[in-house]
């Protein structure tokens, strides 16, 4: 529920700080805090949407180790909300927090660059979230080293085998010959690493 995100929230901070928890469930009230039990930053701006905490004083391992333990309950969760609110925490944690300002002469030219904006996030997140290949028809000649060695049981099998083989470079070679460059030079190229 929001009351036990709000407690893991607060435990990040703690960790981001290098400070302590306070709360009656684990014995600390506020009375008996000491200065040992705060932790630090370089700066802190508060605001009523948010807490940005430049330079905390945290310890790298603890920090570390608390981005495993989100990543662990990331995997886990079957709810796609907790999921999204997991990674958002896991985010802030490892410095994956950044403020994009965009300025415009107009309304509508504003809301055009903030949905190219919200494109590019969500596609940079999708990105890190799935995984990227390369592009060009690369990652297609990496891929051949699978077909090597492989035959088939007659001969049209093998045919086939020689098609998808000749299909796979296909689009590589295509950028090639678009390009004013020598396209088997080119497969070549990559497939030599």
């Amino acid at each position: 529920g929001f009351g036990d995100r709000r407690k893991a929230m607060l435990q990040d901070i703690a960790v981001l700080t290098g400070g302590t928890v306070i709360s009656e469930e684990i014995g600390l009230s506020l009375e008996s805090a000491t200065l040992e039990n705060l932790g630090s930053a370089k700066r802190v701006t508060i605001s009523k949407e948010n807490t940005i905490i430049v330079d905390g004083a945290g310890v790298e391992g603890d920090i570390e180790s608390r981005i495993a333990q989100i990543r662990a309950q990331v995997a886990e969760t079957s709810s796609d909300y907790d999921r999204e609110k997991l990674q958002e925490r896991l985010a802030k944690l490892s410095g994956g927090v950044a403020v994009i300002k965009v300025g415009a002469g107009s309304e509508v030219e504003m809301k055009e660059k903030k949905a190219r904006v919200e494109d590019a996030l969500h596609a940079t997140r999708a990105a890190v979230e799935e995984g990227v290949v390369p592009g060009g028809g690369v990652a297609l000649i990496r891929a051949l080293e699978a077909l090597t060695g492989l035959t088939g049981d007659n001969a049209d099998q093998n045919v086939g085998i020689a098609v998808l083989r000749r299909a796979v470079e296909a689009p590589l070679r295509q950028i090639a010959a678009n390009s004013g460059d020598e396209p088997s030079v080119v497969v070549n190229e990559v497939k030599n690493g």
